[in-house]
């Protein structure tokens, strides 16, 4: 009961520090995925179409995401500076790989009796990808969608180390002080962060995922 009563008192008195914190993790986490998302969908859909190239763009987004996190922010530093820019490009070079291998997943997994209905209908190869690819493969663009952001949400932690803000300074601020409390002030309010947009997503998916074949 005393540490929940030094962690609420914590709290209290750094509210404004965490609110603050909180809109500029909110910030740069949904900027980096939405520029992941303007990216990797068209070229997702590019590599369906091009899928001897699709394994070259698929790795080379691999093998970014290979990069430790904390070390991509300092490859990035002597190029971008400190600031939200590089923040924003590192978030972006992460969140990349879930969502162009579930779009091209998603598009290349299309039964082929389906397409050849279609095609059998006199479609063409656009409605064939606007009319049957694209909402049959919804559900695994958005899955790929909401793990780019529970990840993104987590690593934005580290922009506070090329002074882009976010939750990362609260969390930060306790480890140098050796204050738990703090400490964890920033911490759930980042779990809690990705819980809310993964359930916001979820619920999108549901509204824009076909009745045929939504999950019961």
């Amino acid at each position: 009961m005393k540490a929940l009563q030094v962690f609420w008192d914590t709290v209290v008195s750094r509210q404004d520090l965490i609110l603050e914190s909180a809109i500029e993790h909110l910030f740069i986490s949904f900027l980096a995925i939405l520029i992941a998302v303007c990216i990797s969908l068209p070229l997702g859909i590019y590599i369906s179409r091009k899928r001897k190239v699709a394994e070259l763009y698929i790795g080379i987004t691999a093998v970014l995401q290979t990069i430790p996190s904390l070390a991509l922010f300092g490859f990035l530093v002597p190029l971008l500076g400190i600031g939200t820019v590089t923040a924003l490009v590192a978030l972006i070079i992460y969140a990349l790989l879930p969502i162009l291998r579930n779009t091209y997943t998603g598009i290349t997994g299309v039964e082929e009796g389906i397409i050849e209905a279609g095609e059998g209908m006199g479609m063409t190869s656009r409605q064939i990808l606007w009319k049957i690819q694209l909402p049959l493969s919804l559900p695994y663009m958005m899955a790929g969608i909401r793990t780019a952001t529970v990840l993104t949400v987590g690593v934005a932690t580290l922009a506070t180390f090329v002074g882009a803000g976010g939750l990362g300074d609260v969390i930060w601020r306790g480890l140098q002080s050796w204050n738990n409390s703090l400490v964890l002030a920033g911490a759930i309010p980042v779990a809690l962060l990705a819980l809310f947009l993964d359930f916001i997503l979820k619920l999108i998916e549901k509204k824009v995922t076909p009745k045929g074949i939504k999950s019961n």
